[in-house]
């Protein structure tokens, strides 16, 4: 089986796509994939880094700001075009995988034009704009959320949840305890709340301003802080701590995720589409900042399957300075709440997505 895998632009469109294609070749050690990106993104590192064959295409997003810049955008989409037919010629894929960003849309509209069955997977709950101009051409859609027959036709749509990264349920509360003492030369213990802020790779700005304009109250509370910055941001929110602060650490990264999470009480987190699915999967009560700096305020509509459900909370971005850590504070010390978040995010995980969406392609495939 051959199976062409189209998509990225961000974490959020790579990491699914690489965790399908494992899940293909568990399944079948004999399946061939190869990825199709766009040049200068982040898919031309990250997918061989995984250990899989990548071809750029030379193919961007529409420039709103300066239209008369597009001319050589659709320039550039219609030479992609003719580079996916002689991919497709050479390849023959017996199926293909869209994962939204600009290279899926001219990789599985030419595909689909040339015979190839097409997969979509859809991570967020508002759906990206080219999978929605790529869902006539598909025969399945795999979402993460109910009620996305708003954007694609009830007949395609498979619940499958997104896929997350492995090992993320592995670590215990005593490994965590033990991995951060040692690391970070602090002096945790089980029997403190942990509050755990993350703000991906590369940080989240409001959340890391919110911290640093509250971080006396944070250092005086009997709580424990794990604060993951982001590169971008290390610098000034390390040098914003007092010197004597060793109920909270503060770190560009944390390269031991499933021992933050569980040790975390409580997580403040943006509301990409893998963070949340991770949330649920953990069933870890949250306080979710949806960013404002994405398309179609797509992470609002994340938070709010979740909020709409009680399995979260959400603190606007633009509130964020004022009220998160206040609430974030007098959240972590309410257990019946915790508990009530924890049992109702509970209910939204779909574990094994990336298998669903694998099996589905395999169906697919064979059909």
């Amino acid at each position: 089986m051959k199976v062409l895998i189209s998509g990225g632009g961000t974490g959020g469109h790579i990491f699914p796509a690489v965790s399908i294609a494992n899940a293909l070749r568990e399944m079948d050690p004999t399946c061939e994939i190869l990825f199709v990106g766009a040049l200068g993104r982040m898919e031309m590192e990250r997918v061989p880094q995984a250990g899989y064959k990548i071809v750029g295409l030379p193919v961007r997003g529409i420039d709103r700001s300066r239209p008369w810049r597009n001319i050589k955008v659709l320039i550039d989409f219609v030479r992609s075009m003719w580079q996916v037919r002689k991919i497709i010629r050479d390849f023959r894929p017996d199926v293909g995988v869209g994962v939204g960003g600009y290279a899926s849309g001219a990789a599985m509209k030419v595909a689909a034009k040339m015979g190839v069955p097409i997969l979509l997977q859809e991570q967020n709950g508002f759906a990206g704009v080219t999978n929605k101009l790529l869902k006539d051409d598909a025969q399945k859609i795999c979402v993460a959320y109910e009620g996305m027959e708003r954007f694609f036709p009830k007949e395609k749509l498979i619940l499958t949840g997104n896929p997350v990264r492995q090992n993320l349920t592995s670590g215990t509360k005593e490994e965590a305890i033990k991995y951060f003492n040692e690391e970070f030369g602090v002096h945790f213990t089980a029997e403190k709340k942990t509050l755990l802020i993350i703000g991906g790779s590369l940080g989240a700005g409001t959340i890391n301003q919110s911290i640093i304009a509250h971080l006396e109250e944070l250092a005086e509370s009997d709580i424990q802080v794990i604060w993951q910055t982001g590169k971008n941001y290390f610098a000034d929110c390390k040098a914003a701590m007092a010197t004597d602060m060793p109920n909270v650490i503060c770190t560009a990264f944390i390269s031991q995720m499933p021992l933050a999470y569980a040790l975390a009480d409580l997580v403040i987190s943006r509301a990409g589409a893998s963070s949340i699915s991770e949330l649920c999967l953990l069933g870890k009560p949250s306080i979710l900042v949806p960013s404002p700096n994405v398309a179609e305020d797509h992470q609002t509509h994340n938070a709010m399957a979740l909020v709409n459900k009680d399995a979260a909370v959400l603190v606007k971005d633009n509130d964020a300075q004022e009220e998160l850590i206040s609430s974030a504070l007098t959240l972590i010390q309410d257990n019946k709440q915790l508990e009530s978040l924890h049992q109702n995010i509970l209910k939204l995980a779909l574990p094994d997505s990336a298998r669903l969406i694998a099996d589905e392609v395999m169906k697919l495939a064979k059909e």
